[in-house]
């Protein structure tokens, strides 16, 4: 007869990228272990609920947590890439060709040099904030 911890669903780990969440939910099925991803729908609806939600989750058999540990001790920290950036408001950035909160912010280069470069560095000119996505590769503003 099975113990209720058997049958016990618990949530193994959080993402903000639907994609890294996908690729640890693979690598554990490979690997015979059963697993599903939740609230990747909702995220998908509306990417800006990402925090509110708590992430992706991707959802084991409590009597799987040791053997998914020591599948992923082997692979490669997914979670240093797994990050949410946010504007000058403080709100998700969100790739708006593919809804993806995987994107870097990219550095505007002020251009010019020697005298008028520092004159202009005393003011700030500051353009629209440019996104590079690095699921799709678009880049938006």
């Amino acid at each position: 007869m099975a113990s209720d911890t058997d049958d016990k669903i618990i949530t193994f780990e959080r993402y903000y990228d639907p994609m890294l969440a996908h690729i640890v939910r693979t690598r554990l099925e490979d690997n015979g272990i059963s697993c599903f991803i939740a609230d990747d729908n909702v995220i998908a609806a509306n990417p800006l609920l990402n925090t509110a939600v708590g992430g992706i989750k991707l959802k084991i058999f409590e009597r799987d947590l040791e053997r998914c540990r020591e599948i992923l001790a082997g692979e490669p920290d997914l979670h240093e890439q797994d990050h949410v950036e946010t504007d000058e408001h403080d709100q998700a950035v969100v790739c708006p060709y593919c809804a993806s909160t995987n994107v870097t912010h990219l550095q505007q280069d002020g251009g010019g040099s020697g005298l008028l470069s520092a004159l202009t560095s005393m003011f700030t000119f500051k353009g629209p904030e440019q996104w590079h996505c690095n699921n799709c590769q678009q880049n938006f503003h």
